[in-house]
C-alpha cells in the first residue's frame, strides 16, 4: 500500500554521535549465518522512501557516522518507487540489505519470506510502543524495529473558532460535540470540517466506535459489524448536512490544503501537517487537540514504518547493527526534528514533548491507536473500500461494509 502519510521536511539538525559498534557480515555467499563472523568490514545497501532532501541527508549523515564508528560502509539510496524497487530486488534475489517497510506492506513481504524476522531478539524491543510492535508482528513474530510513527488529531483554525463564539471549553470531546461545532463553524465560505475520503482518515471513526476491518491478530475479518456501520453512518451524516466535506469538494488535493486555504475551519490530519502549514500557510493560526471519542471511547490511527532486513542479505549482522544505531534514542529524537515524525521509543517521549509540546495530542494517541490492516495481499480490497468511502455521501454504508467483508474474507480465508 502506498504510504498514507504526507510528510513534510521541516529543516535539518546535526545527528548525534553513535556509540554502537558493528561486527562483520557473518554470512556466506548463500546468505546463511556462519558460526564465526568474518573478519573484514561489511558493505550494506540501504533503500529509503524519503519525504525529501532533508530526510535523505539525515539518514545519509547517520549512516556515515555509523560507518565511521563501526568500520563498515552503508550506501543509502532514495527510492523513486520503493514498492516497485523492493519487488524487483526480491524477485532477482538481490534486495537491499536494509529498507523502509510500511506497516501496510509488512504482511505481504513477511508471508513471501522476504523479511528476516529479527524483532523478537532485538535489544530493548519492549521500549517500542505496543501498537507499533503489533503493527510489525506477523504470524506471531515481531519482524522489524519500528523507526517512527504518526497519529491523527483534530486541527482547529483559532480565528474561525473565536469568530464563531467558541472557546477552549468547546473543544469537542465526543461525536455529538464534533457535529455541533462543525455545524456552527460552517459558513458560506468555509466548511466546518475537511475530512479525507479514505480509510486512512474515516477509519479513525470506526476505531472510536469499537470496530475495525479485522480482529487484533488479523485472523478474522470484522468489517461488516454494527460498530463500523455506526461509524460510517455518523460520517455520512456530517457529509449530508454540509458541515463536513471531502477535499475534492473544496478544490483541494488533501484536507491540509483545504485547511490551509481556510476553506475549512477544522481538519483531521497527522503531525506532518505542521510542515505544510509552516511552509505554505504561515499566517494561518491553529491549535491541535485529540480526536473526539466515539461510542466506545478514544481512537485514532497510527502510521508507521520499520527498518526491514532482507532475508537474503549476506550482511545480516552489520544490517542489524545499523538498525540498532538508527533506532537509538538520540538518533530518533534528531530524526524527529528533521523529518516531522515521532520517535517509536516510549523512553523518548518526554524528551520529544519537551522539544515539541504542540505534538502532545499526537503522541498521546499512541495509547489508543490502530495500526494499518496487517493482511498479506489485501491492497486491492482496501483500495476498493476507499472507492466505496468516496461515494459515501450518496452511498449505503451497509453495502459498502458488506462488500469489504466479502472481498477481505476471500483474502484472509476461513
Amino acid at each position: 500500500m502506498t504510504n498514507p502519510r504526507i510528510r513534510w521536511a521541516v529543516g535539518a539538525v546535526a545527528l548525534m554521535s553513535l556509540s554502537l559498534s558493528a561486527c562483520g557480515s557473518g554470512f556466506d555467499d548463500t546468505g546463511e549465518a556462519d558460526d564465526q563472523a568474518s573478519a573484514g568490514p561489511a558493505s550494506i545497501k540501504v533503500l529509503i522512501a524519503s519525504s525529501g532532501d532533508a530526510e535523505t541527508k539525515a539518514v545519509k549523515d547517520a549512516a556515515q557516522t555509523w560507518a565511521g564508528k563501526s568500520g563498515n560502509k552503508a550506501t543509502v539510496t532514495q527510492a523513486q518507487e520503493i514498492t516497485q524497487q523492493l519487488g524487483q530486488g526480491f524477485a532477482s534475489n538481490n534486495p537491499p540489505d536494509v529498507f523502509y517497510v510500511d506497516a501496510g506492506r509488512l504482511a505481504t513481504y513477511a508471508s513471501a519470506g522476504n523479511l528476516e524476522p529479527y524483532g523478537d531478539d532485538f535489544p530493548g524491543k519492549d521500549d517500542f510502543y505496543p501498537a507499533l510492535r503489533q503493527a510489525f508482528t506477523y504470524d506471531g513474530k515481531l519482524y522489524c524495529a519500528p523507526k517512527d510513527f504518526s497519529t491523527l488529531a483534530l486541527q482547529i483554525n483559532t480565528a474561525a473558532w473565536s469568530k464563531a463564539g467558541l472557546t477552549e471549553a468547546d473543544y469537542p470531546t465526543t461525536w455529538e460535540e464534533l457535529a455541533a461545532v462543525a455545524k456552527k463553524l460552517t459558513t458560506g465560505k468555509q466548511v466546518g470540517l475537511a475530512l479525507g475520503d479514505t480509510r486512512d482518515r474515516i477509519g479513525a471513526f470506526m476505531v472510536q466506535a469499537g470496530g475495525w476491518v479485522t480482529n487484533k491478530d488479523s485472523t478474522k475479518v470484522t468489517a461488516d459489524s454494527p460498530e463500523n456501520l455506526e461509524a460510517l453512518k455518523f460520517v455520512r451524516s456530517l457529509l449530508a448536512d454540509g458541515s463536513a466535506k471531502y477535499p475534492k469538494q473544496l478544490d483541494s488535493g488533501w484536507p491540509g490544503e483545504a485547511f490551509g486555504k481556510q476553506k475549512a475551519a477544522m481538519t483531521i490530519e497527522g503531525n506532518w501537517i505542521a510542515g505544510a502549514m509552516k511552509n505554505d500557510y504561515p499566517d494561518v493560526k491553529y491549535t491541535t487537540v485529540p480526536l473526539p471519542a466515539g461510542p466506545k471511547g478514544k481512537g485514532t490511527l497510527a502510521f508507521t514504518q520499520c527498518w526491514g532486513i532482507a532475508a537474503k542479505s549476506k550482511n545480516k549482522a552489520a544490517a542489524l547493527d545499523f538498525v540498532k544505531a538508527m533506532t537509538a534514542k538520540d538518533n530518533q529524537l534528531a530524526f524527529a526534528q528533521v523529518i516531522g515524525v515521532m520517535p517509536s521509543l516510549q523512553s523518548a517521549e518526554a524528551d520529544y514533548i519537551a522539544k515539541s509540546p504542540q505534538d502532545k495530542p499526537y503522541i498521546d494517541g499512541a495509547a489508543y491507536a490502530q495500526a494499518p490492516v496487517n493482511v498479506a495481499k489485501i491492497d486491492q480490497v482496501l483500495a476498493d473500500f476507499d472507492t466505496g468511502l468516496q461515494g459515501l455521501p450518496k452511498g449505503d454504508p451497509a453495502q459498502i461494509l458488506a462488500r469489504l467483508q466479502k472481498n477481505a474474507q476471500a483474502v484472509v480465508g476461513d
